[in-house]
């Protein structure tokens, strides 16, 4: 079988269409990649028999302008994708949702080729509804808002990097040390800037003494941050992106962050307490009902950042540090929305959606 698998050019969408790719792989399939110029840096390990980049583009304005250049760029990337199934003849195709998936997705229906649609987050986006009227959806949560009309549901979480799994480690609660690791992606990590500092320059001298933090930063805000830290004499590791943050995750007695569907499947799987602070702003607020998600199984706290302050930010650290034993209940908790197998799961339902033909020669 062949599979062409589509994702917005994102670590969000791309790291779950990796996990699928190779789970197919190890099954002895093939996988085809189709994504944006964003991914260029990030799929060096993916594992492909080839990758395409092909043009799309989302509603930037609701001028005449706007709307000439997305359906521009949409046909372009739509004949673009239509070559590559043509080339590549694939028997299933999936899509992991943002806007580069609409081209190649369509072009499947247009190729009479199955597709499937993983909706990673608790409320679905506006890419996937467009294209769930004619695919099989597969959702990372039990429940889903906004999805209606598919063909086909089928629950089987969010697909996750081999490195998270290999990462899955008993809870162990802080002792002399307490590590908290803070990230907030590439839209988001300004604002854990803004807030972290002053927020532990609040707590006492005894617990301040007691952090050690791992932070990712904007480069451009590192050199404040690290100084921040400096002035107040807590131990900081600051990085615009660690490799290896599975590791990190699961080194960490709490982690601060925003609730994208990849960073909560994983602090669910690896199994770590969270304070969760959404992306405002999104037109879906998938991130809010993402939090929400694990807030309702004991696995972490939503903190809106709209009235989110360093004091209110201070409690929740302090309030942590000084309650290991209910720490190690919301890492236990979170693990309950865990599904370690979601990506064998999706490669079963790619194998029973396939066609057995194929696109026709």
């Amino acid at each position: 079988m062949r599979a062409l698998l589509a994702a917005g050019g994102t670590g969000g969408h791309l790291f779950p269409a990796q996990a699928l790719a190779s789970a197919l792989v190890r099954r002895g399939h093939a996988v085809v990649l189709v994504t944006d110029a964003r991914a260029k840096t990030l799929v060096a390990d993916f594992p492909a028999e080839s990758v395409h980049f092909i043009a799309a583009d989302t509603l930037r304005g609701r001028d005449p302008v706007s709307f000439a250049k997305m359906a521009f760029a949409n046909a372009a990337g739509l004949m673009r994708a239509l070559q590559v199934i043509r080339a590549t003849k694939p028997d299933v195709a999936v899509g992991f949702g943002g806007y580069p998936t609409l081209p190649p997705l369509t072009a499947a229906r247009l190729m009479k080729v199955p597709a499937i649609v993983h909706e990673a987050n608790a409320v679905i986006g506006r890419a996937n509804k467009s294209l769930a009227r004619h695919a099989h959806v597969a959702t990372s949560f039990p429940e889903v808002k906004g999805l209606s009309g598919a063909l086909s549901v089928t629950h089987v979480g969010i697909p996750v990097r081999d490195a998270v799994r290999a990462a899955v480690s008993p809870y162990e609660p802080a002792g002399e040390r307490f590590r908290l690791l803070v990230f907030g992606g590439s839209q988001g990590a300004r604002a854990m800037s803004d807030l972290l500092p002053p927020a532990v320059a609040k707590l006492f001298e005894a617990d301040r003494a007691r952090l050690d933090i791992v932070q990712q930063c904007r480069p451009e805000d590192i050199e404040r941050t690290r100084a921040a830290y400096d002035a107040l004499g807590v131990k900081a590791e600051l990085a615009p992106f660690f490799a290896d943050m599975p590791a990190r995750i699961a080194n960490a007695h709490l982690v601060i962050a925003r609730s994208g569907a990849s960073t909560v499947a994983e602090l669910s799987i690896i199994g770590r307490p969270s304070l969760l602070v959404p992306l405002p702003g999104a037109i879906d607020q998938d991130q809010a009902a993402n939090a929400s998600a694990l807030a309702a199984l004991g696995g972490a706290k939503r903190l809106d950042q709209g009235i989110l302050s360093p004091d209110r930010l201070a409690q929740e650290i302090a309030l942590a540090m000084k309650e290991p034993e209910s720490l190690a209940k919301a890492a236990e908790a979170a693990r309950a929305l865990a599904k370690p197998d979601a990506a064998e799961r999706l490669a079963d339902l790619c194998e029973r959606v396939a066609s057995p033909q194929g696109v026709s020669r």
